[in-house]
């Protein structure tokens, strides 16, 4: 069975350039409620290929850069390689390897479906100052929008592994509820997503339950979301609804 730090294996680079980017103004936001500056210590927990940590690094922020994919955290090593405030290191959520008492904000962008959470929890405690909050953060697709509906059809035929997208975590409160058990603030940002044909299959192919390459049904899924490109585009783009949620609290 296939760990799920394992998941994007073959994927960071088409990952890297088409996933969805997260609002600036959802950054500001972060930084100014929470009186960060350059002397703060931020951790991107599950930062990926680091869409996340270099909007972070924008604005002149430390941050530490946890992740357990090798080809991930390879491929953020290259794209932010230039900052100096870029902190690389490989761990994993539940076991950052970051030093006690340490960071005054984590954050986490599109993966904490993939954490074991009471174990997360526990870590997030020991590595925040006393002051130290977590920000979690992802974007979700609007379920009744017909493109959506679409999407999740192919992948519901040709991806065994789909569950649903956010792993099935979306509004998934009681999670939510039990993880940040003194309340969170939640924080919504219209943020549609506009895809030419190629950028659309791509960024569908990224996901982590899509098929590669060397899969039999691979080329069927690719002309399943061509198809649904050409039904749906306009002057040869398509907007995908799309918010960015921000759940930010004490654990």
């Amino acid at each position: 069975m296939m760990t799920n730090e394992k998941k994007f294996n073959g994927k960071s680079e088409v990952y890297s350039k088409y996933r969805p980017d997260y609002p600036d103004q959802l950054v500001k936001d972060l930084v100014a409620k929470n009186k960060l500056n350059k002397k703060s210590m931020i951790a991107d927990i599950g930062s990926g290929t680091g869409i996340m940590t270099a909007k972070l690094l924008n604005l002149g922020i430390k941050v530490f850069a946890v992740e357990p994919n090798k080809e991930m955290r390879n491929t953020a090593i290259e794209n932010l390689k230039d900052y100096k405030g870029f902190f690389s290191v490989s761990g994993s959520a539940e076991n950052t390897t970051i030093d006690e008492n340490s960071i005054d904000l984590i954050v986490v962008a599109q993966a904490f479906h993939w954490f074991n959470v009471e174990e997360f929890r526990k870590e997030c405690q020991r590595i925040l100052k006393p002051s130290g909050i977590v920000a979690l953060v992802s974007n979700e697709r609007l379920i009744e929008d017909e493109i959506t509906k679409d999407i999740a059809a192919a992948y519901r035929k040709y991806c065994p592994d789909f569950k649903g997208f956010s792993n099935g975590l979306m509004d998934a409160s009681e999670i939510y509820d039990t993880f940040f058990e003194e309340g969170y603030t939640l924080n919504t940002y219209d943020n549609p997503i506009i895809y030419t044909k190629s950028s659309f299959i791509d960024r569908h192919l990224s996901s982590s339950f899509s098929l590669k390459p060397d899969d039999e049904f691979y080329p069927m899924l690719v002309e399943s979301l061509r198809n649904i490109f050409e039904r749906h585009e306009k002057n040869g783009y398509l907007t995908l609804s799309n918010i960015t949620k921000c759940r930010c609290g004490v654990v």
